[in-house]
Formats: C-alpha cells, sequence, structure tokens
C-alpha cells in the first residue's frame, strides 16, 4: 500500500493540494520522509507534517484481516483470481495462473518469446469464463511497435479451433483489445495518468505494458538519463497502485542487457567465452534486467525467459506461491507451449541469473513479432 496515490485518499482539500504541489504523490512519498524534511518541503510548521503523516498513514495502512477472511476470499474468487495461462506446469506452479490485483514481469532477451506471452495472455483475457477466460476488454501498451491482430487471431485459431471456427467471433475478441501506442516517455506516464477512468468505463480486466523498458533505452541515448529516474519510479508506483485498486492483473515486459565479468556491461546479447578444451568458441551472455533491483523488489511474480544448453525456458524466479522452478518451452503456431509440465527445480545463483546461450533466438522462431 506504500504506492497508494495521495490523490485517492480524499484528504481535506488543503492538505491534498499542498502535498500535489510539492509532487508528494504517494503514501511512500510522504511517510519516507523526516519530520523536519516535510516541514521544510511542505514550507509548514510540526503540526501540519504530524497532521499529513497522520492522515495518510490512515488511508495507506491495509486493514487487518485474519487467516480465515483470506481463504474465504479466495475461495469467493475462485483460486485466488487469477488469468490461467493454459500452461499447465506454470499455472499449477502459479497457484493457478498470473494473479488479479498484483505486478507480473516478464524479462527476456529479445526475440526469445516475451511478446508471444503476452499476445497469448491478451487473448485469453477476452475469451468468455466458460473457456477459462476472464470475458472483459484488454489495454494493451505497445511501446515497441510489437502487437500484431494478425498473430494474436492466428494464436487463437491454433490453440482454440472450436470457438474461433464460430462466425465472427475472431473479430469480437480482436476488438475487445485496446491498444495504445505512445511514442515517448512522456506519452506513456500521460497515458497512464488516464488510465483509471479507462479501466473502469470499458470493463478492462487486463493490463499490459510491452515494454516499459524500452522508454529508458531511448532516453539514455539521448542523454537524458537523469530525467528518466523520477518519471519511471512514478510509473511503477502507479501501476502497482492500478493493480491493487482494480483487482486486474498487470502483466510488464522488461528487455536486458548484458554483463560479463571481464568487460563491466555490454549491450550486445553474445559474449565469447573461451576455455573449451578442442578450442571451439562457445557463446553465452550473462544477462541483467534493465530496469535493475527497483523493479524486482517491487513485482509479485518474475517469470525468466531465458536459453541455456541449446533450449528455452521459462523460469518463476519470484513467487510467493513456488519455489523457483523452470519449464522448457518452445513456440508454435499456437504460440508458447511448454516440453513438460514437471518443470525442473532451480537454486543458487541460478535463481536470479539471466542466460543467453548458444544459439540465434531470432533465427528459431518463424513467426512475426518475436519478442
Amino acid at each position: 500500500m506504500a504506492n497508494k496515490l495521495v490523490s485517492d485518499m480524499c484528504l481535506p482539500p488543503h492538505l491534498a493540494h499542498l502535498l500535489a504541489a510539492r509532487r508528494l504523490t504517494t503514501a511512500k512519498d510522504v511517510l519516507s520522509l523526516p519530520e523536519v524534511e516535510l516541514m521544510s518541503l511542505l514550507d509548514a510548521g510540526l503540526a501540519t507534517a504530524r497532521d499529513a503523516v497522520c492522515r495518510v498513514s490512515e488511508f495507506a495502512c491495509p486493514p487487518c484481516q485474519t487467516a480465515l477472511a483470506l481463504l474465504e476470499e479466495r475461495v469467493r474468487l475462485g483460486g485466488g483470481g487469477r488469468l490461467a495461462t493454459t500452461l499447465c506446469g506454470l499455472d499449477e506452479a502459479l497457484g493457478g495462473g498470473i494473479p488479479l490485483g498484483k505486478l507480473t514481469e516478464v524479462v527476456g532477451p529479445s526475440g526469445i518469446g516475451k511478446t508471444q506471452f503476452c499476445l497469448k495472455l491478451a487473448l485469453l483475457a477476452t475469451l468468455p469464463e466458460c473457456y477459462g477466460g476472464l470475458n472483459g476488454r484488454v489495454v494493451y501498451i505497445d511501446t515497441e511497435s510489437k502487437f500484431s491482430s494478425r498473430r494474436m487471431i492466428e494464436i487463437g485459431q491454433k490453440s482454440f479451433p472450436q470457438i474461433f471456427r464460430q462466425e465472427g467471433l475472431a473479430q469480437k475478441m480482436a476488438g475487445r483489445i485496446l491498444v495504445m501506442r505512445p511514442a515517448s516517455l512522456s506519452d506513456f506516464t500521460k497515458s497512464l495518468e488516464q488510465m483509471k477512468v479507462t479501466l473502469l468505463q470499458n470493463d478492462v480486466k487486463l493490463l499490459i505494458v510491452d515494454s516499459v523498458a524500452a522508454f529508458m533505452s531511448s532516453e539514455n541515448e539521448r542523454g537524458t538519463t537523469g530525467f528518466t529516474q523520477h518519471p519511471l519510479r512514478w510509473a511503477l508506483s502507479f501501476l502497482k497502485s492500478i493493480a491493487e485498486l482494480t483487482r486486474i492483473p498487470v502483466v510488464v515486459s522488461n528487455q536486458v542487457r548484458s554483463q560479463s565479468n571481464d568487460d563491466g556491461y555490454h549491450y550486445s546479447f553474445e559474449v565469447k567465452r573461451r576455455g573449451d578444451g578442442d578450442g571451439a568458441e562457445r557463446l553465452e551472455s550473462h544477462l541483467v534486467a534493465a530496469l535493475g533491483i527497483q523493479w524486482a523488489h517491487a513485482v509479485t511474480i518474475r517469470l525468466v525467459f531465458e536459453s541455456h544448453s541449446g533450449q528455452r525456458f521459462i523460469k518463476v524466479a519470484k513467487s510467493p506461491m513456488s519455489p523457483a522452478v523452470a519449464f522448457p518451452f518452445i513456440v508454435e503456431s499456437s504460440g508458447i507451449t511448454l516440453l513438460n509440465d514437471e518443470g525442473i527445480d532451480v537454486s543458487g545463483p541460478e535463481i536470479t541469473s539471466i542466460r543467453c546461450q548458444g544459439q540465434n533466438l531470432l533465427g528459431l522462431l518463424p513467426f512475426e513479432n518475436r519478442g
């Protein structure tokens, strides 16, 4: 609840205007400041600062719930409220699928299948509940112009032929997905500011951002890294607040950057690794998530898409429902398919690592917008 917006707290108008004028937009912004610093920032006395802390704390602190109440809510929502991915092993590991009201991150190298995964989720959310969907609309924020209606319909036809044979259903499903393509970080933040109204007015059941890291990369290229720090933190807080307020799943894809022990950080996905006995060179890249540790701590679920040992894997790297486990997968015309549902236990440094080894991912995927 630290990310709860001050504007949603129904504070007295004078206090709300004062906090907004000082750009204190979330509960965390207010409560993380010492009283003296808050007094200085607000240009107010001790009484005003303490009143602000007291009122924000009252709204931000979650109400106490018993274990029984939480269990009853889980039963009422049907398995805790989740969007099933139809990947049985992954759904079982996640307790039924992508959780509602939480922020889920999908991170991995370019071309490994993140956008394919997002397209399938978008399709599933539009399906009727009797087919395992959420029977609602989807907002898909496409920052890299990778969204493809044709590819999504192909996934639907191959995955649910009995549904998509019905005349006009494919067009109906596609019509439920609202695609937004902000051209800059500024456009993206403006889109988010209007998001709550859009979600409530259009019965939206899923929000996807593919990907937020694209803006960081473009701003870095223009040498404006310092400017992006606050907007990106604000975007993170806002996405979490949207998930908590609307009780819908929010899925954000994240890019990676490459790192080697000898050369520091690189932006090539392939780094030569020496030492093979036969003199042959093997390609491996040690990757880290582009948005860093702040995003890693903020998300509830982190799914890592990686490649090693000649195979691609979906790894549940962070989840309150599951230990770390990886599932080998391939990308077909029907979308992502797990090669087995058992999963492989992951431990130690492998839990947080992101690997891309020994294969040209783009060459392996015959489908457009491989993401």
